[in-house]
Order: structure tokens, then sequence, then C-alpha cells
């Protein structure tokens, strides 16, 4: 059973309104990133895998889980891009990595993988600043999950210290 993205953004939506109901106000204030923070996370990500000699695809996800940056690296299958979004969504949908929700959720691992856009696979992490979570960078390409979820923390350590300056 897949789960379609309107049904996704109709169980969001209700989450939203009835938070904003809670606090009574009308305006909800959000982070988001940066063209270019995106972009310098999913170059540094794609770099780092590189190095290592792989070559993968980074998507960068903002806090709604909708593609900011793709990048991908010439030899890379373009199955990829695909693979990287979808774990990426899934840090969005759980707020940490793809491996820590993989693992603590791993009894309804075959469930989440039906949900449209979504992939519990090891190589996604979250991108915070300010305790607040602004995207996720997901990695594809790399021969495991271990080493993808390395390059994708590698491109937000580029920015680490960016995001811990921000109030």
């Amino acid at each position: 059973m897949r789960l379609s993205a309107g049904l996704s953004s109709a169980v969001c939506s209700g989450i939203l309104l009835s938070s904003t109901a809670i606090s009574g106000s009308s305006v909800v204030d959000a982070r988001l990133m940066t063209l270019e923070l995106a972009s310098t996370i999913a170059r540094a990500a794609v770099a780092s895998c590189a190095d290592t000699g792989y070559q993968v695809s980074a998507v960068v996800v903002d806090r709604s889980g909708a593609p900011q940056v793709v990048m991908r690296d010439v030899f890379a299958s373009r199955f990829t891009i695909e693979i990287a979004e979808r774990k990426a969504n899934a840090v969005i949908l759980a707020g940490v990595s793809s491996s820590e929700f993989r693992v603590n959720r791993a009894e309804i691992l075959a469930e989440m993988n039906e949900v449209d856009g979504i992939l519990v696979l090891d190589g996604a992490v979250p991108i915070r600043a300010g305790g607040a979570l602004l995207g996720a960078v997901g990695v594809s390409g790399a021969p495991g999950g271990d080493k993808d979820e390395a390059c994708a923390k590698a491109g937000v350590n580029r920015v680490q210290e960016q995001l811990d300056f921000l109030d």
C-alpha cells in the first residue's frame, strides 16, 4: 500500500494547524536555507565521496522535503538522484539521520518504504541550525549506505560553523 503525497501533506497540515491553534498565533516563523548554503553542502558531499573514489549524487531538500539542490557526479547513475532524495525525505519525516531512523523503527521499515517519496536506507543526515531543522542531505552511489552517510556528514560539516553561529 503506497501512501500518496497528498495524504502525507494533509496529515502534516493537520499537525501544523493544530499546533498553531494551541499557540494562538496566526503566523509561524520558519528558518530556511539559502541556495548558497544548500549548494555548498551538496558540493562538499559529492567532493568527499569523489576523494574516496566514489561517484555519487547528493540531494539537499528543504524542511518540507522539496529538493533545493541536486548534484550528480558525471559517472554516477541517474537513479542515484531519486534514491538520495528519498533518503533525505526520510530524515525530514523522522528528524534524525536515515540510519538512526532505520535502526529505531526497524519494525515498520517495510511500511515506511511504501510511503511515496521515502526510502529508509543509510545515507542521509539532517541539517540543523539553532535547534531548527532546516532540511536534509541525502547521498547515493557509494558502495554502502555507511559510505553515503559519511559523505552526507562531510557536506554538513563543511558549513557546521556557519550553522552553529545562527541564532
